[in-house]
This record gives C-alpha cells, structure tokens and sequence, in this order.
C-alpha cells in the first residue's frame, strides 16, 4: 500500500506537468479589445522580436498608418514581454508590458499594460503628457 500513494503522486504530478507544459508563443497576428492590429515577427533565440502595430483608437486627426514595434520577452513557457511602439504619424512613443496567457481552451492571450508619451514644447505641460491603459489581445482569426 505504501509503495501505491507515491506511484499515484508521481503519475498526478506528471500528468500536471505534461497538461500545464504548453508554451505561450508571441510571434503571430493580434488583435485587441479596442480592435488594433500587431503582428510580432519570429521571437529571436534571445528573447528580441521585431512586429509592426496598426492602431484604432487615436487622439490625432492624422491618417493613422502601420507602425514599427521592437520588443523583448523572457524565455519561458508563459513569458512576460516588452514592446515600444514608434507611431510614424505623431510624435508619440508607447510602450507596452505584460504577460502571454494561455486560458482554459489553451488559446494564448495578451494581457498587457501601455504608457503613451507625447511630445509638448512646454516643460509646465509634461505633467499632461502621459496617458496608461490596458488591453487584451488576441490571435487575430486568419481570413480566407
């Protein structure tokens, strides 16, 4: 009996690990809770990864166009990453942080935090030019 209660806890605990051992890959196409577009290119053997941004939600009246990303994440199963995002259409760099989540049907999901920074002329004004968020994304469903 005593040899069966750690034959039963080895098994449990492999099965655990073998359900809970899939990876949370970035490299993909996105989509957020707010309808913006990322897709992050191959994730480098570093950690660094390379992707473009398309926004949907601006402060500006300027035509809003694809925009370069540069990130880095941590070589884990559920990584924790970075990325700035250097909008071409307005001098306004965001950065995003967060974590790749993998939820109960095993789709990976995006749970991230932002600071927007624009650009002011007015050292009195840079109290105002910090904005912070959160969004979700999402893998963007291919298109036929």
């Amino acid at each position: 009996m005593r040899m069966k209660i750690p034959a039963v806890l080895t098994l449990a605990l492999l099965s655990f690990t073998l359900c809970t051992g899939q990876k949370c890959n970035l490299a993909g196409q996105w989509k957020n809770d707010l309808g913006s577009e990322m897709t992050i290119d191959t994730v480098f053997k570093n950690g660094t990864f390379l992707g473009k941004y398309l926004t949907a939600v601006s402060s500006t009246n300027k035509t809003i166009v694809l925009s370069p990303l540069i990130g880095y994440q941590q070589l884990t199963d559920l990584p924790s990453f970075g990325f700035t995002v250097k909008w071409l259409f307005s001098n306004s760099i965001t950065v995003f942080t967060g974590q790749c989540f993998l939820n109960t049907s095993g789709q990976r999901v995006l749970q991230t935090s932002w600071l927007l920074r624009s650009e002011t002329q007015d050292p009195q004004n840079n109290w105002s030019q910090t904005r912070l968020g959160y969004n979700i994304f999402y893998p963007l469903k291919k298109r036929n």
